[in-house]
C-alpha cells in the first residue's frame, strides 16, 4: 500500500470532564485564618503588656489592647450584654456563612474564598469572647498623630473578605 493511500481515522477529541472543587473546600482558608489570627493574639498577649507600645514601622505599632465592644470599640461601655450578643451574632453570621459556601455553584473562587475569609475572621473573633470576655487586637496604624483603630488578623480577614465580597458582586452585574 502507498503511503498516500493510507488513511488515519480521524476522530473528535472528547475534552476530559473538568473537575470542579466543591466550595466547602475553601473552609481549609478559614481554620488557617483562625489558626493564625490565635497564634498571633496569644504572642501579642505573651510579649507585650497591656497598652504597651512597641514601633515596627513609622506608620505601624505593636499595642496590646483589649475590645469589649465590636468595630471600633462600639458598645464598649456596655455593662456586659454585648459579649453574648457579639458571641450569638457571630454564631448566627457564620451559620449562614456556612450554608452559602455549601450552595456556592462548583467552580466558583472568588466568592467562597471571601466569604472563607470573613468566616475565619468571625470564628477567631468569637474564640477571644468566650475565652476571654474581650477581643485581642494589637496592629495599630498611624500616621504621625493620627491613630486608625486597633485590630488584628481576624479583623483583616474580615475586612479583605468583604471587599472581595463587594468585588465579586460588581462582578456578577457584568
Amino acid at each position: 500500500m502507498d503511503s498516500e493511500q493510507q488513511t488515519v481515522p480521524m476522530t473528535t477529541p472528547v475534552p476530559a470532564p473538568v473537575l470542579r472543587t466543591h466550595p466547602a473546600a475553601w473552609l481549609w482558608l478559614s481554620l488557617a485564618v483562625i489558626a493564625l489570627d490565635q497564634a498571633t493574639k496569644f504572642l501579642s498577649s505573651r510579649f507585650l503588656e497591656l497598652h504597651e507600645r512597641v514601633e515596627v514601622l513609622p506608620v505601624l505599632d505593636f499595642t496590646l489592647l483589649h475590645n469589649t465592644g465590636a468595630a471600633f470599640s462600639l458598645l464598649a461601655g456596655a455593662s456586659g450584654w454585648q459579649r453574648w450578643f457579639f458571641i450569638g451574632l457571630a454564631f448566627a453570621v457564620s451559620l449562614m456563612l456556612l450554608v452559602w459556601i455549601w450552595r456556592t455553584p462548583r467552580g466558583e473562587k472568588l466568592l467562597p474564598l471571601a466569604l472563607a475569609l470573613i468566616l475565619g475572621g468571625a470564628l477567631g473573633n468569637v474564640i477571644d469572647r468566650i475565652v476571654h470576655g474581650y477581643v485581642v487586637d494589637f496592629i495599630h496604624v498611624h500616621w504621625g498623630a493620627a491613630y486608625f483603630p486597633a485590630f488584628n488578623i481576624a479583623d483583616s480577614a474580615i475586612t479583605v473578605g468583604a471587599g472581595l465580597l463587594i468585588l465579586d458582586a460588581f462582578r456578577e452585574r457584568r
